[in-house]
């Protein structure tokens, strides 16, 4: 393990410390998580836990699955106790964020949004005085051109992501393309997420505003450092 992955397993471990018996839980998508439903998985079997949990991607369902972690839905369960997921960076004054790396941003929103408490997991090199990372789209098939114009328009740079299992696009668990725009430092990220929403054919942003409760952040040195909305 590199310092960045152990960094990681050690901020799972804390939030881990968050999921009582009982919990309904949200989970998110990404190598983070990887390591997160790992570690939630022993814990379940350790201290013989009552949890569900709501995967936000086929993959992460998979996983969490084929390790025994018991699974619902949001059309069970419309309200969760909590939700973990990683990010790709997190503005540290705002906790503000940006991921969909892994293509799951929609389902993503959806779940985090439902949960009474957002736990958002990262190694300290995620951490950024101002967010400056691509953002990733999903958007519609139809019209895939005339959106990307769109959103250059406004002063982005679109890129269709193309998949690395298979020729052609990336598409997603909706069955979308993800496009990755580049902004350069965003100063008003409300601002940018309502001009992204309201272009035709942009279902969903990788912008995560107002959303996160705490942020686990695992120090090169070892330690998490805990990251409260103020």
């Amino acid at each position: 393990m590199n310092w960045k992955e152990n960094a990681r397993k050690a901020a799972s471990l804390e939030a881990l410390k968050q999921v009582k018996d009982g919990f309904v839980i949200g989970l998110g998508s990404g190598t983070t998580m990887d390591i997160f439903i790992n570690e939630l998985s022993s814990k379940i079997k350790l201290e013989e836990l009552e949890i569900l949990a709501v995967p936000s991607s086929i993959q992460v369902e998979l996983k969490a699955a084929a390790l025994g972690i018991k699974l619902t839905s949001l059309n069970e369960y419309p309200n969760l106790d909590l939700a973990i997921d990683g990010a790709d960076q997190v503005e540290v004054k705002t906790l503000n964020l940006i991921k969909g790396g892994g293509a799951a941003l929609t389902r993503e929103k959806i779940v985090d949004s439902s949960a009474k408490k957002l736990i958002i997991i990262v190694d300290e090199e995620k951490l950024v005085n101002k967010l400056t990372h691509s953002i990733p789209l999903e958007i519609i098939q139809f019209g895939v051109k005339a959106t990307m114009d769109k959103i250059r328009k406004i002063g982005g740079k679109p890129i269709l992501r193309e998949g690395s299992g298979k020729l052609g696009p990336i598409i997603t668990d909706n069955g979308n393309f993800i496009v990755d725009v580049e902004f350069g430092e965003i100063n008003n990220p409300e601002e940018l997420n309502y001009k992204l929403k309201m272009i035709p054919g942009v279902i969903e942003t990788g912008l995560f505003l107002k959303m996160v409760d705490e942020v686990y952040v695992g120090e090169k040195n070892g330690k998490v450092k805990i990251l409260a909305k103020s």
